[in-house]
C-alpha cells in the first residue's frame, strides 16, 4: 500500500464481527486468503480457525493482544479474540450475543476515533436481534452517528462501486412518509457533508452533486406533485450559491445509463429504493457502504448477514475486500 503523510495511514482496520450466525466471519476470512490483509478482525480465534479449516482455506491465525500489536502478514490473519457467550450457529441469530456485537461496534468506533486504528469496517448485523437487546437506532448507521459529535444533516449513507456513488437522503422509513421528512434544510445540510466528504476524502477537487426529483419526471412542472418545485429545487438553488456544484432536480429513470454517469460524481436520491436499485443492478457484490458524517472513516459490504446461506461455503467476499480498500484509501488522502 503506498502511504501517506496521512498518520491513519500507518494504522490498521478492524473489521468488526457482525452477526456471529452470519457470513462474517466467512467473508473476512475469504478477504484474507485472496490476499487482502490489511486488517485484523474481532471474532473467536478458535471458531474462525475452524472455519478455515471447513473451508479449505490454508489460513494461520494469531490472537494478537491490542491493534498496536498488529503486524500485515499475508499468511497470518490477526484476530483480536472475542469469546460468544452462546455458542454462534450458522444462520441462527441468538441475542445472547447481541451485547458483544453491539460492544464491538463501539470499542471500533472508539479506537477510529482517537487514532488506534485507521478505519473500520462492520460486518452486517441483524437489527432484529439487537432490538431484543435493547438496541433502539434503525440500523449501524444511526448508532454510529450517535457516537460521533453531531453535524448537521449526518450521518449520511453513500453507497459506492466503480462505476457510481449515490446517496439516500431518506433512509429506512416508510415511502408513505419520504415527503413529510423531506425539507430543503434537510437536503442542503446533507449535501453540504457529502460535497465536504468527496473533497476530503476522495481528493476530488470540486464534486458534481446530481440531486433526482421525487416524483415522477421530476414533477413536470408542478403536474405530479410539488415537491420538486417547492422543496428540492430551492435546495439546489441554496447550495449554488455557496459553490457547491449541484444540479436538478433530475429525472431518476434518465439518470443511471453510461452515459449520464459520466456527468455527475454522486447521486442523492430523495428515498431508499431510489438510488440503491441503480446501483445494486450495476454492481450488486462489489458495492460499498460508506458512513459520511462521522469524525472518523467506516465503511461495510452493501449486503447482509446472509443468514439464508451461512455456513455453507458459498458466500461471496467481493463487497468486503472493497470495503476495507475503499477504507484504507481513505485513510490514505492526505489531511
Amino acid at each position: 500500500m503506498t502511504m501517506s503523510d496521512n498518520p491513519a495511514s500507518q494504522k490498521p482496520i478492524m473489521v468488526t464481527p457482525g452477526d456471529p450466525a452470519g457470513i462474517g466471519a466467512e467473508i473476512a476470512l475469504k478477504a484474507f486468503a485472496a490476499g487482502c490483509c490489511d486488517f485484523f478482525l474481532h471474532d473467536d480465534a478458535d471458531r474462525l480457525q475452524s472455519i478455515s479449516n471447513e473451508l479449505d482455506l490454508p489460513i494461520k491465525i494469531n490472537r494478537i493482544p491490542s491493534p498496536s500489536a498488529f503486524k500485515p502478514d499475508a499468511d497470518v490473519l490477526q484476530v483480536l479474540d472475542l469469546k460468544w457467550r452462546a455458542l454462534p450457529v450458522p444462520g441462527r441469530p441468538n441475542s445472547a450475543n447481541a451485547a458483544q456485537v453491539i460492544a464491538a461496534i463501539e470499542t471500533a468506533a472508539r479506537w477510529a476515533q482517537d487514532g488506534t486504528i485507521a478505519a473500520m469496517v462492520t460486518n452486517p448485523i441483524a437489527k432484529a436481534t439487537l432490538y431484543e437487546d435493547g438496541f433502539t437506532h434503525p440500523g449501524h448507521t444511526e448508532f454510529l452517528g450517535s457516537l460521533a459529535p453531531p453535524k448537521a444533516g449526518g450521518p449520511v449513507m453513500m453507497l459506492s462501486c466503480d462505476a457510481l456513488r449515490v446517496v439516500p437522503l431518506t433512509i429506512h422509513i416508510a415511502l408513505s412518509e419520504v415527503p413529510e421528512l423531506l425539507t430543503t434544510a434537510l437536503i442542503v445540510d446533507k449535501a453540504r457533508l457529502v460535497d465536504e466528504a468527496l473533497r476530503t476524502q476522495f481528493a476530488i477537487k470540486t464534486p458534481r452533486l446530481a440531486l433526482c426529483g421525487l416524483n415522477p419526471h421530476a414533477g413536470e412542472a408542478g403536474t405530479i406533485g410539488r415537491e420538486d418545485i417547492d422543496v428540492i429545487s430551492p435546495a439546489i438553488a441554496q447550495l449554488k450559491a455557496e459553490g457547491i456544484n449541484a444540479t436538478g432536480p433530475h429525472s431518476a429513470d434518465t439518470l443511471f445509463h453510461n452515459e449520464a454517469r459520466k456527468s455527475y460524481d454522486v447521486v442523492l436520491g430523495m428515498y431508499h429504493d431510489q438510488v440503491l436499485i441503480p446501483i445494486k443492478t450495476i454492481d450488486f457484490f462489489g458495492g460499498v457502504n460508506i458512513t459520511i458524517g462521522l469524525d472518523f472513516i467506516r465503511t461495510s459490504p452493501d449486503h447482509g448477514t446472509g443468514f439464508d446461506i451461512a455456513g455453507k461455503g458459498i458466500a461471496r467476499p467481493d463487497s468486503l475486500i472493497a470495503a476495507i480498500r475503499t477504507a484504507r484509501q481513505m485513510a490514505n488522502t492526505p489531511s
